[in-house]
């Protein structure tokens, strides 16, 4: 009944009494229980999810609907709080935590706008990683892979994996360095990070909260504008479509094609050949300030690091740091060498690197390239090499993160298919605070980025 359905067709069956949202919800239920990879999911609400469901059928039999996602599911990163569940993080050393006495903020706001909230979705640990990869509760697979067991992305894992199996039509990620759009672009489907502040953070586990930010993983980008007016407590969308005439973008020469598969870069070049063709402006530019974010951690160490060095110390001095993903340990303790003096100085390039992007752009100018050079990888191998993991997972990161350091808003839509047969994402992004710019340009892209129009 869900499967591989978008908000906005589920809603028209809800909202004209075709289907019943309690039917809707136990139908979800039964789909994630049955479903053949276990690992996607940590924890089903299902008490609360039959509750909201019964609350959502009432309203809207008696002509009180909430609006366009009253009654409809809705799956949570395990970092978010939803009250009565224990937020692990991915982490077994949370699990003996108490329960959450309240719902994250946007937990509540998308409650507030009718939806149902059917459960917890795996990640990587603590979300420190790009791949998705998670011992402790298996490593889900993706969707989009027929021949083996590749990495979904992560660390938003689950999330991506859920809605790209077509068991929900909308996960609610993060994003610190690409969790959002990373598993979006490799399980090929369409993931919004938005302007860091964007949404209230409170009831969610950080990871670097000067780089943490949050979006929804979804099947189309009206179905991330909807879930982006409800996540900010707006009874419903103000975003318009863009007109075609009125859209200019850049593309990095910077960077972001270093050591990119063929494959994926002929993808991301045929959708730029296709907006070229609908009459969009596109050119091409170097980004200095690309290459000095990477000589900036070379010299000083990773922002990330130091933050979640400093989120977990106490962890790591610990037992705790036993039962963690060992690679997860080693990242993170990279942030111990990271100096007072160092941070400030990451801090006060940062702001000036901001800065130095955004003049360099032309007035109204997205950004776009790959949103990752590679698809998805097999699983065995990552395992088996910890080199192989370390390399690979600084790559998938590597053109996502550039956009958290420079606080872009970012939205990664597919484009076709790279090695394998696997799903390729093209990444527009824009600088911060021009999230309903950006929304607006990728509404009217999407068909064209996709190759449907």
């Amino acid at each position: 009944m869900t499967h591989n359905k978008t908000l906005a067709s589920l809603a028209v069956f809800v909202q004209s009494g075709q289907l019943d949202p309690v039917a809707l919800i136990d139908d979800t239920l039964t789909r994630i229980q049955s479903h053949a990879d276990q690992s996607i999911f940590v924890g089903l609400t299902r008490g609360r999810a039959e509750r909201e469901a019964r609350a959502a059928s009432e309203r809207i039999r008696a002509g009180r609907s909430l609006g366009l996602l009253d009654g409809l599911p809705v799956a949570w990163k395990d970092l978010f709080d939803t009250a009565g569940s224990v937020t692990t993080a991915g982490s077994v050393v949370l699990k003996d935590s108490g329960p959450a006495s309240a719902d994250a903020a946007v937990v509540a706001a998308l409650g507030s706008a009718g939806m149902v909230s059917v459960g917890r979705t795996n990640m990587s640990e603590f979300a420190f990683s790009g791949l998705g990869i998670n011992p402790h509760y298996g490593t889900p697979r993706n969707p989009a892979a027929t021949d083996q067991h590749r990495i979904p992305g992560g660390s938003s894992s689950g999330s991506a994996a859920a809605v790209a199996a077509g068991l929900v039509p909308l996960a609610i990620g993060t994003d610190t360095g690409g969790s959002v759009r990373i598993p979006a672009a490799m399980t090929g489907i369409v993931g919004y990070k938005a302007t860091r502040g964007r949404y209230a953070m409170k009831g969610v586990f950080p990871l670097a909260q000067s780089l943490d930010s949050l979006g929804p993983l979804c099947h189309t980008v009206q179905d991330a504008v909807w879930a982006d007016a409800a996540m900010h407590s707006l009874t419903a969308p103000v975003i318009r479509r863009a007109e075609l005439a009125d859209l200019s973008v850049v593309i990095p020469e910077t960077i972001v094609f270093d050591e990119a598969e063929t494959e994926v870069v002929a993808a991301f070049e045929a959708g730029i050949k296709r907006l070229e063709a609908a009459g969009a402006r596109v050119r091409r530019q170097a980004f200095p300030s690309f290459a000095e974010i990477f000589d900036l951690i070379a010299r000083h160490g990773a922002l990330v690091n130091a933050e979640a060095y400093a989120l977990h110390r106490e962890r790591l001095g610990g037992p705790d740091a036993a039962r963690m993903d060992p690679r997860v340990v080693v990242r993170t303790r990279l942030g111990e060498k990271i100096t007072v003096s160092d941070y400030i100085a990451i801090l006060d390039a940062r702001d000036r690197l901001i800065h130095q992007t955004v003049e360099s752009l032309k007035p109204g100018e997205l950004i776009a390239h790959p949103t990752v050079p590679h698809v998805a990888p097999p699983v065995d191998p990552l395992l088996a090499d910890d080199d192989l993991f370390f390399k690979t997972n600084a790559r998938t990161l590597r053109n996502t993160s550039i956009g958290n350091f420079l606080d872009f808003c970012g939205v990664s839509i597919p484009c076709g298919k790279g090695a394998a047969g696997m799903p390729v994402g093209f990444l527009l992004s824009a600088p911060h605070h021009q999230d309903d710019r950006l929304l607006s340009a990728a509404l009217a892209l999407e068909a064209l980025i996709r190759g449907e129009a």
